[in-house]
């Protein structure tokens, strides 16, 4: 539902800005309030005389108009909204957004707001799947931009394939979902691990793997906007904190139980991280090759994710646990959510580049059944989990 609120709209300049004026007119007709901001490139596709007046109000083009920069209309602009709609968000606007840009009204706006952003992208198919285009929306999303997903079809170009706006009930349909999103989970505590760890051999070595972490970050991104107090106990990665989260670090697997215990007592617990099996006696002094290699006597770490779903006073209403697996998948994650005493199993295959990746493709496994989820960047994957995690516990 718009009813009521206030849409600050930002029209990128691409042939997908005239569905900007059929937008306009149905978040009006559904009493929502359009304040429109229009970039240099926008108004080569649409005018300021046609959005104003659909608008019924000013059209906002310069970070130099005097008049508005007096009171710091760029500030004022930021926070007046209830939500930031760029749309259509061409390449260069995500590339900007993505960089931190302001050096217009439209990307100074944006790294003034502290409202939700929404970004419906529009664009050449082959700018669009880009790897420089890719890691921009990526970043955004780990930044708590909701970036939709393109449609697919034929473009003005001429070419098809996945690039074009969303039409405006899609479009609506996102606006309602961001602006209800906070309220969602208000109130309820999760605590999300992520990454791996890191077992010390020596001052110098250690035992690991490949995690990133970046689809735990991206699913405690995803629970702050939905409203829940979000605890991320994070191994030893190298990402941005998402916005509205509490961040622990930590980096052996003992120090993340100790870390998860503390922030006990939680309605969810989602154990993405990637723990290490093992543990070594670590050596004093940096280990040297003379003699040949060294004997590694291992022990076993604690399994934070069983520790977590045994029965007691402390145990979250819903414990999810990850299964990451190269063969079996299905047989495995079935294994481990018996084993374990979860509630659901998220299963991924990640014998490809899953680890490290910027997509993957999970199974939710659970004593109802399975439901498998479609190959997704790992922020809509986040999304979709948060959703369900939510419908699970009721909210």
């Amino acid at each position: 539902m718009v009813s009521g609120r206030r849409i600050l709209l930002i029209i990128g300049g691409g042939i997908a800005a005239f569905k900007a004026l059929e937008l306009i007119r149905a978040i009006r007709a559904g009493g929502g309030a359009v304040t429109p901001v229009l970039t240099a490139a926008a108004r080569q596709f649409v005018t300021p005389m046609s959005v104003a007046a659909l608008a019924e109000a000013p059209v906002h083009t310069s970070l130099w108009d005097m008049t508005a920069e007096a009171e710091m209309g760029h500030i004022r602009l930021a926070r007046a909204a209830d939500l930031v709609l760029v749309c259509p968000a061409t390449a260069d606007l995500l590339a900007r957004m993505a960089a931190g840009l302001a050096d217009d009204l439209a990307s100074t706006v944006l790294l003034a707001t502290d409202r939700p952003v929404v970004a419906a992208p529009a664009m050449n198919v082959r700018m669009w799947e880009h790897p420089a285009t890719r890691a921009n929306v990526a970043t955004l999303r780990a930044r708590g931009v909701t970036v939709l997903e393109p449609e697919e079809g034929p473009m003005a170009c001429g070419e098809h394939g996945p690039g074009r706006l969303p039409e405006v009930p899609a479009l609506l349909e996102a606006l309602a979902a961001a602006l209800a999103a906070p309220r969602r989970m208000a109130g309820l505590h999760a605590i999300v691990t992520a990454g791996p760890t890191r077992e010390p051999i020596d001052p110098v070595r250690y035992l690991s793997n490949r995690s990133s972490g970046r689809q735990g970050f991206a699913i405690a991104g995803a629970l702050a906007r939905l409203g829940a107090r979000v605890t991320l106990v994070a191994g030893p990665v190298a990402l941005p904190t998402p916005p509205g989260v509490a961040r622990i670090d930590v980096e052996t697997a003992r120090e993340m139980l100790a870390a998860v215990e503390a922030a006990l007592p939680a309605d969810l617990a989602v154990m993405v991280a990637a723990v290490s099996d093992w543990h070594v006696l670590p050596a004093a002094s940096k280990l040297k090759k003379d003699g040949g290699p060294p004997t590694l006597v291992l022990a076993e770490n604690p399994d934070i994710l069983a520790s977590v779903a045994r029965p007691g006073p402390r145990r979250p209403r819903l414990v999810v646990g990850f299964a990451a697996e190269t063969d079996d998948l299905l047989a495995h994650a079935r294994g481990k959510l018996a084993r374990k005493g979860c509630d659901l199993i998220i299963a991924n295959d990640v014998s490809g580049d899953v680890m490290g990746g910027a997509e993957n493709e999970v199974v939710v496994v659970s004593a109802d059944g399975d439901l498998r989820l479609p190959r997704l960047p790992k922020e809509a994957v986040a999304d979709r989990l948060a959703g369900l995690f939510a419908e699970r516990l009721g909210v």
